[in-house]
């Protein structure tokens, strides 16, 4: 039977206070049996580092038991909001529930959170959705979390009071299990939780051309098409804003101060018929392309052209990124007409758009955006160095500014693939007490 709980945790939070994070799981279960006798008949929480054993393939195993256990418990936290792979975990889940809602009409509240440490204040947009704390838990666990309760008393009443109240939320979860998955790939899953951004290393500066395909404001009462000042377009394409609040007065102008504060220089374009020739001449030039394209004017005229003749060649030094605004339909055909017209834009790059070169992203959210940039430069400048490495080794690095050697070349800062927050530690002669935090062992997976 599928596990009455997943347990997802970040393993910073593990090694700094494992033997509480122990304690909670232990405590969480045993509760769970206690008021549920039922679920001794099926297994009642699962953990990564009670079940892996060495030579499990720990990505597919998480993968299938995200995919069809009957809850999870999320420990909120700095850590947890800044691990990649406990990112795709909540996305992976947090879909599950969507679905299941979509298919039978019913709103499970299988992801169950758990306030371990008070976390960032601003958190992504899916998350704020869940409420993470009710009246009966208790205003020190409101304002400090479980971590705080277990250091100050480890067995007190508002410890176990908040014990109770998330055994009763699981069981009840269970007790109505969401519609499983039929095959999953944690791999895969872009979380939507943002990484730290890889920024290039400062000796490899450059020209980033920046090419943007965004409408300009018209007349008319939809909101779309009012003046810039308090809405998504302006006079020019430039003048696009598509997260709101605005933190600078266009995303264009995040952009270019994103890139400077990297070490490079950037120039302006819009994208218009002569677009697939000047990304070939910026090539020619030792230069790297982005383009931003605003999802409602991607088939739209100038651009729509442009942008499908773009996508049916080949262009390894141009990076793509298409922002989802703050007030796009977050679901139903209205999002589906929305970013359908995309993939008709764009149906070669579409197949990429989650590919481990982020060269192509969609659905970029306010939080991934600096991040998702960056990386989209960096790694169409590894690409370029590599072209330009080939045929003259000397003239390449001369190009980024890296003098005439051409031994010991270094690479750029470009996330590692599998997750980002990789921290191995060598393996325990023997498996620790119960009252001890379990270590990580060689396989383990990373968070």
């Amino acid at each position: 039977m599928e596990p009455y709980f997943f347990f997802s945790y970040a393993r910073r939070d593990h090694l700094t206070g494992g033997a509480f994070v122990d304690q909670f799981f232990h405590d969480l279960k045993d509760e769970l049996a206690r008021i549920e006798p039922a679920v001794g008949t099926g297994e009642l929480g699962y953990r990564d580092t009670e079940r892996l054993r060495v030579g499990d393939d720990w990505e597919q195993q998480l993968s299938g038991t995200v995919a069809s256990c009957r809850s999870m418990v999320a420990l909120y936290s700095p850590a947890y909001f800044g691990s990649p792979y406990c990112g795709k975990e909540w996305t992976a889940f947090h879909e599950r529930v969507r679905r299941h809602r979509e298919l039978t009409g019913e709103a499970v509240p299988a992801l169950i959170p758990v306030l371990w440490e008070p976390p960032p204040e601003e958190l992504p947009v899916e998350v704020q959705r869940i409420q993470y704390v009710q009246h009966d838990m208790g205003e020190a666990y409101a304002t400090g979390g479980l971590h705080a309760l277990l250091r100050a008393e480890p067995y007190g009443p508002d410890y176990l009071r908040v014990v109770r109240v998330i055994a009763e939320r699981v069981r009840d979860a269970a007790l109505r299990p969401v519609t499983t998955l039929t095959t999953l790939d944690l791999g895969t899953v872009e979380g939507c939780f943002p990484l730290p951004a890889a920024e290039p290393a400062p000796t490899r500066t450059g020209l980033v051309r920046l090419f943007v395909a965004a409408d300009r404001a018209r007349p008319g009462p939809a909101a779309a098409q009012q003046p810039y000042r308090g809405g998504w377009y302006g006079p020019q394409p430039w003048d696009w804003a598509p997260y709101h609040p605005p933190t600078l007065p266009s995303l264009v102008a995040r952009a270019q101060q994103v890139i400077t504060r990297a070490g490079h220089i950037t120039t302006l374009d819009e994208v218009g018929p002569g677009l697939v020739a000047d990304l070939d001449r910026a090539r020619e030039n030792n230069q790297v392309s982005v383009l931003l394209v605003d999802p409602w004017s991607a088939g739209r005229e100038p651009y729509g052209r442009a942008l499908r003749e773009f996508d049916g060649q080949n262009h390894p030094v141009t990076g793509v990124l298409v922002p989802t605004g703050t007030d796009d339909p977050p679901e139903g055909p209205a999002r589906a007409h929305l970013w359908g017209g995309v993939r008709a834009v764009f149906p070669r790059n579409w197949l990429h758009r989650s590919g481990p070169e982020p060269l192509f992203r969609v659905h970029v959210t306010r939080e991934r955006f600096e991040r998702e940039l960056l990386r989209a430069v960096t790694v169409a400048q590894n690409r370029l160095l590599d072209e330009e490495d080939a045929d003259d080794p000397v003239a390449a690095r001369a190009s980024f500014g890296l003098g005439t050697e051409t031994t010991a070349i270094p690479g750029l800062a470009i996330p590692a693939w599998p997750p980002l927050d990789v921290e191995r530690l060598p393996p325990r002669p023997r498996r620790p007490p119960r009252s001890a935090p379990d270590q990580p062992r060689e396989g383990d997976p990373q968070r």
